[in-house]
């Protein structure tokens, strides 16, 4: 798939009114092209934030700015996804992401001490806690994907078929144009966004790239292991949880708060999928409570 390239998003187009374009940040990290946005001041401490799939690092355009008076933060699209590039579909794997992130923290020059990650992204963060040995102060998951999905042998034969499939991204882009693939899409996580919310997964969604990497990170994830090896870990950890989440169910982080050592669980009633999008300033107020008492 990604012998054929094929162009990201128009930063010089879109960038215009991109959330928290400010921040941003284009470099080179070995096969990948990071975009990335990095706020806050430089002595405070630091707080990797990763996106799911299909989203980019706008999905905490609204979290952001409540963390930067406190916190170092660094918010990147994920390879394959938004305006990041990656010239193998080995980094769109749970593996290879967590190894790219790793180096770019590296590059960067910053030490996360703290890990945000929403549904797929909390993976990542674990993964890169457990393999890469990232110390991370606290883990804090928002609907955290942390079992293999339901059906795997099913859908895993049919993400790689589909991502095999050169002309499956760009029927998909051509369809979102309309705006209504979108909208349904969107009306299945639970959320209800408004405007501005849709308006930017609809230009990402556009666009035959960012929805070749969405199908390849589906393609290539594998996270079979992950839950047994959480009681071996020892470091901090936050689950939030939206008791409505129609796509990754409770149960995920009701698992892995059981499994591990230093946990607490945080059920939300409502909320959706996209509950850090839907109540912004209810999840900033839990990261900043947790990770500032971690951080004295």
């Amino acid at each position: 798939m990604f012998g054929t390239k094929r162009a990201r998003p128009d930063w010089s187009t879109l960038g215009q009114d991109w959330p928290n374009a400010d921040a941003s940040r284009f470099l080179r990290v070995g096969a990948i092209n990071w975009h990335v946005q990095v706020s806050g001041p430089e002595g405070a401490p630091a707080m990797l934030l990763l996106h799911g799939t299909g989203a980019s690092a706008h999905s905490f355009r609204d979290i952001i700015p409540r963390l930067t008076p406190k916190f170092r933060i660094i918010a990147p699209d994920l390879p394959g996804h938004g305006f990041t590039d990656s010239r193998t579909d080995r980094a769109l794997s749970l593996p290879g992401m967590a190894k790219a992130l790793t180096n770019l923290c590296d590059v960067l020059q910053i030490a996360p001490r703290f890990g945000v990650g929403h549904s797929a992204g909390a993976a990542v963060l674990f993964r890169m806690a457990m393999a890469e040995n990232r110390a991370f102060e606290r883990i804090i998951g928002i609907n955290s994907a942390l079992s293999p999905i339901e059906g795997n042998a099913v859908f895993s034969p049919l993400a790689k078929l589909l991502f095999s499939n050169s002309l499956i991204p760009k029927l998909f882009a051509s369809r979102a144009a309309s705006g209504d693939t979108v909208k349904s899409l969107l009306a299945r996580t639970g959320s209800p966004l408004d405007a501005e919310g849709i308006r930017l997964y609809q230009a990402l969604a556009c666009n035959t790239a960012h929805v070749a990497g969405a199908l390849g990170m589906m393609a290539n994830w594998d996270l079979e292991g992950m839950k047994q090896s959480f009681g071996g870990y020892e470091g901090a950890v936050t689950l939030i949880t939206a008791q409505d989440d129609p796509m990754v169910p409770p149960t995920d982080s009701r698992d892995a708060f059981s499994r591990l050592q230093n946990a607490q669980l945080l059920e939300r009633p409502a909320g959706g999928h996209l509950v850090h999008e839907q109540e912004p300033a209810e999840i900033a107020d839990i990261l900043i409570k947790n990770c500032t008492q971690a951080a004295l």
